[in-house]
């Protein structure tokens, strides 16, 4: 991930979130559903299209399955199961995004699920927020924050914790 530390300070847009620099990172928009993700593409090492999955008993509901990626066996996460959302079935346009996020110190590489990838872009935390108690069908401490695209809200996830 590229962070770009800009010199002109922007303003406290979050209630409680001190005032300092505008700072962009660099991210892979993802879809789930209705929302729009922003996952940090230092994290992101490629896109995929959807494969055979193996389900393992006993696993948890998240985490429900494992797929070979160039041969490597690594765990696919559903991310809707984490967050509450309905489960849908695969379109054309679901992909796998493989990333590695480090969990209690050590890399983990593993499959997201993705309704639709959009592309790599910018976001600014200029326009940073911090996640609403109420009114959210996430658990805070699963959100960064929450910013604005093209004129839309997406919420930068916090994977380590999401996925830990």
């Amino acid at each position: 991930m590229t962070q770009a530390q800009m010199q002109t300070p922007g303003p406290a847009s979050g209630a409680g979130l001190p005032p300092m620099g505008e700072t962009q990172l660099q991210v892979l928009m993802v879809g789930l559903g209705n929302e729009i993700f922003a996952v940090e593409t230092d994290m992101v090492r490629e896109i995929i299209d959807p494969v055979p999955v193996t389900r393992v008993a006993g696993a948890r509901s998240f985490l429900p399955a494992l797929i070979n990626v160039r041969g490597n066996v690594i765990p696919l996460a559903d991310l809707r199961i984490r967050f509450g959302m309905p489960k849908t079935e695969q379109t054309a346009d679901t992909r796998i995004v493989v990333i590695e996020v480090e969990i209690e110190g050590d890399p983990v590489t593993l499959g997201l699920l993705a309704d639709k990838v959009y592309e790599v872009t910018e976001v600014s935390t200029r326009h940073m927020q911090q996640t609403p108690r109420l009114g959210s069908h996430w658990r805070p401490e699963f959100i960064r924050f929450i910013t604005k695209w093209s004129e839309e809200f997406v919420i930068v996830p916090d994977m380590s914790r999401i996925l830990g």
